[in-house]
């Protein structure tokens, strides 16, 4: 499938929008971006929660660099062969690495069916 970076963006900013209010308010300093490819050592990753989970943070932790979100479109791109897939596959995405801020891990995420 493709689809410009523009178009792209757009279904990101829609998922993130579809976030639970209620979760979406305790998301705080975290920055999503979308990177055109995955990193080479893991070329079919769809996203990447890079920080420290809420859980995880000491009393302290203040003043550090914002979390970051990473989406990889082509990867997403590779999963979709319709725009629906598309827009489902970034939305589990974006939820997947949202739940990696809470702390909630992979095994955890499959429990829930988001993994």
């Amino acid at each position: 499938m493709d689809l410009d970076p523009a178009a792209f963006d757009a279904l990101v900013d829609r998922a993130l929008d579809e976030l639970p209010e209620a979760l979406s308010a305790l998301v705080r300093n975290v920055v999503v971006l979308v990177e055109p490819e995955a990193p080479p050592d893991d070329p079919d990753l769809l996203g990447l929660y890079d920080g420290v989970a809420l859980t995880e943070r000491p009393a302290n932790h203040s003043g550090m660099l914002p979390d970051r979100i990473l989406l990889f479109r082509g990867p997403l791109l590779d999963m979709a062969d319709t725009p629906e897939e598309l827009e489902e596959e970034v939305r589990i995405t974006v939820v997947h690495e949202v739940a990696h801020h809470f702390g909630l891990d992979d095994d955890r995420l499959h429990e829930l069916g988001w993994g």
